[in-house]
């Protein structure tokens, strides 16, 4: 028997929802159930062709263990070895490299000293900075936000330099960053299932949390879409995620990649609605099904390099 792990924190919908879906389907030597773990040895192989992630970036623990049940040929969606070195900043460099539409984004310098650091630590910081660059080159309207955030959480919208200021000086010890407001007329949060499956939502990141997808919008351009589309799946294959959900901000018919570090997505009833609910359901089941059935898996060269689909040296 092949088992299909859901590893989950707070969630209520999802995890058990898509259990069940997996187990209805009656899959000949395939089982879906909620993972269980204790303390794990070196010796330890976890019982699971499969494990959905949804917890451990905020659990090291699970981080760890998922780790270590990978090497030992568990597929993981997501993969944590390049979900724990991601961060946003290079998420945008690569971005721009891929030649997707980011906003123009400064990485900036602790506030505070780093825990057991002072300012001899600091020696190769050019002190002060030049800000008139940053703003020159960002403008005053945009967003501070952390290169290791999520949720909303330490994000603040800035109007002028004195509320970014201020909120520079709130941001204590966290590596932020600095991105430049996107004027939008249209905004799509994008499931990316598989690298291969796209769903579009309409989004409204101004309203309340369990507001936000829209349920009956207006019709799109077909060209934005295909292009929205087009550049979710470039980012997802170059990133090597196999769920992520991808925002883009639409500004005169250009769409700005926002946030695409996504690995645990959303996915609450409550909040997607029940049509995209049932969609990721389902799709995110065919995915792990289907990695079941070529499981166990041996990993991927385990240098970052190969997750980039670059050369090892």
């Amino acid at each position: 028997m092949k088992k299909i792990g859901v590893l989950f924190g707070m969630e209520n919908s999802f995890p058990p929802a898509l259990v069940e879906h997996i187990n209805a389907r009656g899959i000949d030597g395939i089982r879906a159930e909620f993972v269980k773990v204790g303390a794990v040895g070196l010796n330890h192989f976890a019982n699971y062709a499969v494990i959905v992630d949804r917890i451990s970036h905020d659990i090291p623990f699970y981080r760890a263990y998922l780790k270590h049940a990978a090497l030992n040929g568990t597929a993981i969606i997501n993969n944590p070895f390049w979900w724990s070195a991601d961060d946003k900043f290079f998420n945008y460099a690569l971005a721009e490299h891929l030649g997707v539409a980011v906003p123009p984004t400064v990485i900036l310098p602790h506030k505070q000293h780093p825990e057991g650091t002072t300012d001899q630590s600091m020696r190769n910081l050019q002190y002060p900075l030049n800000w008139d660059a940053v703003f020159s080159y960002v403008g005053e309207h945009g967003f501070l936000k952390p290169v290791n955030g999520g949720g909303w959480k330490d994000v603040y919208h800035i109007h002028n330099r004195d509320q970014f200021f201020h909120a520079y000086d709130q941001s204590h010890r966290l590596c932020m960053m600095y991105q430049k407001a996107v004027n939008f007329q249209e905004y799509f949060r994008c499931y990316v299932v598989g690298r291969q499956k796209v769903r579009i939502m309409p989004y409204d990141p101004r309203l309340p949390h369990e507001q936000r997808y829209i349920q009956n919008p207006p019709a799109y351009d077909p060209a934005l879409l295909e292009r929205v589309e087009r550049d979710a799946l470039t980012l997802c294959h170059a990133l090597g995620y196999d769920l992520n959900t991808v925002e883009f901000a639409v500004e005169n018919g250009i769409p700005y990649a926002i946030d695409f570090m996504n690995p645990a997505p959303d996915a609450g009833l409550e909040s997607v609605g029940r049509v995209n609910f049932d969609w990721i359901v389902r799709e995110v089941a065919d995915l792990a099904i289907a990695k079941a059935h070529s499981a166990p898996t041996a990993p991927r060269e385990l240098r970052w390099s190969a997750f980039l689909n670059g050369p090892v040296s």
